[in-house]
């Protein structure tokens, strides 16, 4: 089969299109022909050998949407030919976590495209139970745009932060993948919707998701913007992707009984905070990784009834990952990139 790969870490010119092994399917494993598989921050991050340094040569891609090319019927409950998308966390499916919806927490979790695969390929073996039909309102380049994003902001917004109507929530990047499913879920609920991004163009987008105020970072201090929309209250919810260098003031931004939920380090992993402000304001801080399958599930509900809705930014032929890694790098992108097989 044709895949990108990487035989070493470094910057984009490692991504490498040429010719792989087919994959096997094992026993309780399904073969997925790929036709779409979305871009992550984490793909970047793997490449560059800043995180878990598989062993090479590697397939990245987390993302995947394809056709079902072999399985057991029996046991799938979906046949040969269907369209089906990938839940992007593999565990082992036994123990007590996976038993009990909290298949994040096994000890053999781990994502797609950070172990032994990945979806920039022709074809992928996987678990049965990481696959899940595909709506048919979706082409495959939207149906990849999907599992990450989707299962990462369900969590944080709804299981983790506990958004409730009313709110003020503020979310950062609002032109990442999580940064636009988090807008949508967010105001899903009821909350009202304050966003941050680096231009105008992201700002005016955002709304159009359902964000009701768009904060510019580069222009403005958005600890006081918040603070002057919310007329001194403050964000009950921060849904931060970034860390380092706005972590401290995103939970300076809070009001009292805030609660900041972080997944990720764009801006870097090290940040100083306010302990007495935390404590004194009765704040909290939740740390949040992925999600369940059963997540997922919850979000596709609304996305299959439209009320939410996948973003795609562009998509790329799979022999043009370079050009699709520089886009991402360079963050120009609003919504996802997608790699199309």
């Amino acid at each position: 089969m044709k895949a990108v790969r990487i035989h070493e870490f470094g910057d984009v010119d490692v991504l490498r299109y040429e010719d792989a092994p087919k994959p096997i399917a094992s026993p309780g494993e399904v073969i997925v022909k790929i036709k779409a598989c979305a871009l992550n921050h984490l793909d970047i991050w793997v490449r560059q050998g800043s995180r878990r340094n598989p062993s090479v040569p590697h397939i990245l891609g987390s993302d995947i949407a394809g056709i079902l090319e072999h399985c057991d019927t029996a046991n799938a409950g979906l046949s040969v030919g269907s369209r089906v998308m990938v839940h992007p966390g593999v565990s082992c499916g036994s123990c007590q976590y996976c038993l009990s919806g909290n298949d994040d927490l096994c000890a053999q979790y781990a994502i797609l495209g950070t172990g032994d695969r990945g979806g920039y390929a022709e074809f992928i073996n996987l678990p049965y139970q990481n696959i899940f039909p595909m709506p048919e309102n979706l082409s495959f380049e939207e149906a990849a745009a999907i599992p990450l994003v989707f299962t990462t902001a369900w969590r944080m917004v709804v299981t983790k932060a506990n958004l409730r109507s009313g709110e003020w929530a503020l979310i950062h990047a609002a032109g990442s993948g999580v940064g636009t499913a988090a807008i949508q879920i967010a105001s899903l609920l009821g909350a009202r919707v304050i966003v941050t991004a680096g231009s105008e163009e992201k700002l005016t987008k955002a709304k159009s998701l359902g964000a009701d105020f768009g904060i510019n970072y580069n222009t403005s201090d958005f600890v006081a913007k918040v603070m002057d929309i919310t007329e001194g209250v403050g964000a009950g919810v921060v849904i931060d992707t970034v860390g380092g260098s706005v972590f401290e003031d995103s939970l300076m931004a809070m009001g009292k009984g805030g609660r900041l939920v972080t997944c990720g380090t764009t801006s870097g992993p090290k940040c100083q905070i306010n302990v007495q402000n935390l404590f004194a304001m009765r704040k909290s801080v939740l740390g949040s990784f992925m999600g369940s399958k059963g997540e997922m599930l919850k979000a596709m509900e609304y996305i299959q009834n439209g009320k939410l809705r996948p973003v795609v930014h562009q998509s790329f032929p799979l022999e043009q990952a370079r050009e699709a890694h520089k886009v991402m790098t360079e963050r120009a992108n609003f919504g996802k990139i997608v790699l199309t097989v």
